[in-house]
C-alpha cells in the first residue's frame, strides 16, 4: 500500500494518492503487477493475501476468464462489489500483465487494438482554488497545450450552492475561450433540484459533460436530469460490475459510460462494459483517473474515447513508474512493449510491496 504526494500549482499542501499494488509471480519468471485506488485498501490488501491467494497459487495465469470466474463463485457468489472488486480488479491487471508479455504484445492490443493513441484530458479545478486562481490555473494549462479541462463541482454548501459553482465553471470558461472543451465532475454531491438548476445555469458554456451529479449514481434520477438538459451525462467510474452498468444504459440515465478498470474487475469485465455500451451506441470514457491502466481499455475499443489526468497523477506517475506515457497536446500514445508497458520503480517501494506468489502447472510456459 502506498501514498504518493505531488505539488500542484500555486497550492503550498501537496496533493496525497493513496493506492494498492500487487505483484504477481509465475514459476516461468514472468511478473505481473496489478494496481486499485486507495478507497478500502486495508481490506482490499487482506482479501488478496489471505482469501484469494489460495484460489490463485497453482493456476494457469493466462485463463483470465476463468479466474475471474472462480474469484467470483467461490468469494462472492452473491455479487457484491466494493472491496472485492478492487481486489479482483488488481488481480485482473495483474494476469493481463502477465497475458501481454507471455504474448509479446500490450494489452490493448490483445483487447482489441483499435488505436495506438487515445484523447487525454487533464482534472485541475480543486476545491481550494479560488474563481481567480481556477481561471489562471486553466489559463496555465491551456499555454502547455492542455484542451480538455475537467472542474469539480458540488463542493459547496454540500452541493446546495449550484449558483457558485456556476460561476466557477463561468470564470475558468470566460479565462480559456471557446476553444478547449470543460467538463463537471459532481462525485454524487447534488441532489436532483440542485443538479438541475446548475444545468440551467451552463446550458449556455458549451458544457462536454456532468459527471456522476447525483448520490449513488441513482439511475431514475440521473434519466429524469438527462431528459430536462442537454448537457450531456457520464458516470460509472466506481461501479464495481456489468451489471451495475446496464442498469445505467437501460434507464437511459447517461450518454457516456464510465467504466473504470482499476474498480470494474479489471480488463475481464471492462471489456464486457465496453462491449455493452457498444450495443447502445454509447462512447465509454475513463473518470476516476489511473489512465496508464484504462488507457489500455479505451484503446483497444472502437467506442473508446478518453482518459482522465489529474494534476497529482501526472505529477506523481515518474515516481511510480519509469518513463511512463504521459500526453502530449491533449493526445496519449500506448506503449507498444509487452503487457501493460509500464516499469514499476521497485526500489522506490521495496518495504510495503504486497506479493502474490503464482505457480503455473506442468508444462504451462
Amino acid at each position: 500500500m502506498h501514498r504518493v504526494a505531488t505539488q500542484v500549482p500555486l497550492l503550498e499542501a501537496p496533493v496525497v494518492r493513496k493506492f494498492l499494488l500487487v505483484r504477481i509471480e509465475t514459476d516461468s519468471g514472468i511478473v505481473g503487477w496489478g494496481l486499485t485506488a486507495g478507497s478500502q485498501r486495508y481490506v482490499v490488501q487482506n482479501m488478496i493475501n489471505n482469501e484469494c491467494r489460495e484460489l490463485l497459487v497453482g493456476t494457469d495465469p493466462l485463463a483470465t476468464e476463468r479466474r475471474f470466474d472462480e474469484l467470483q463463485a467461490k468469494l462472492n457468489a452473491r455479487a457484491q462489489t466494493g472491496a472485492f472488486s478492487s481486489a479482483l480488479s488488481a488481480i485482473d491487471i495483474g494476469l493481463w500483465d502477465i497475458k501481454g508479455k507471455d504474448a509479446g504484445r500490450p494489452v490493448w492490443q490483445l483487447l482489441g487494438g483499435y488505436s495506438n493513441t487515445v484523447p487525454a484530458y487533464t482534472t485541475f479545478g480543486l476545491r481550494a482554488y479560488s474563481r481567480e486562481q481556477l481561471g489562471e490555473v486553466a489559463k496555465e494549462l491551456v499555454g502547455k497545450g492542455h484542451d480538455k479541462l475537467k472542474i469539480r463541482v458540488g463542493e459547496y454548501g454540500n452541493g446546495e450552492a449550484p449558483d457558485e459553482d456556476a460561476a466557477r465553471v463561468i470564470a475558468v470558461r470566460e479565462a480559456v475561450g471557446d476553444g478547449v472543451q470543460l467538463m463537471l465532475d459532481a462525485n454524487y454531491k447534488f441532489k436532483l433540484p440542485h443538479a438541475m438548476r446548475l444545468c440551467q445555469l451552463l446550458e449556455p458554456y458549451g458544457i462536454t459533460w456532468l459527471e456522476e451529479p447525483v448520490w449513488g449514481n441513482d439511475p431514475r434520477l440521473l434519466a429524469i436530469l438527462r431528459r430536462k438538459t442537454s448537457i450531456p451525462i457520464s458516470a460509472g467510474q466506481n461501479e464495481g460490475s456489468l451489471a451495475r452498468h446496464r442498469e445505467l444504459l437501460m434507464n437511459e440515465a447517461v450518454d457516456i459510460l464510465q467504466p473504470n478498470v482499476v474498480h470494474l474487475g479489471g480488463y475481464t469485465e471492462g471489456a464486457k462494459v465496453a462491449a455493452l455500451a457498444s450495443a447502445w451506441n454509447t462512447p465509454i470514457a475513463n473518470g476516476g483517473g489511473w489512465p496508464l491502466y484504462n488507457m489500455h481499455l479505451q484503446g483497444a475499443v472502437a467506442n473508446g474515447w478518453r482518459v482522465e489526468f489529474h494534476m497529482d497523477v501526472w505529477n506523481s506517475a515518474p515516481m511510480i513508474y519509469r518513463d511512463p506515457p504521459l500526453p502530449e497536446n491533449g493526445v496519449l500514445r500506448l506503449p507498444d512493449a509487452p503487457g501493460l508497458g509500464l516499469e514499476i520503480r521497485e526500489d522506490g517501494f521495496q518495504e510495503s510491496l504486497e506479493t502474490v506468489e503464482r505457480h503455473q502447472p506442468a508444462g504451462a510456459r
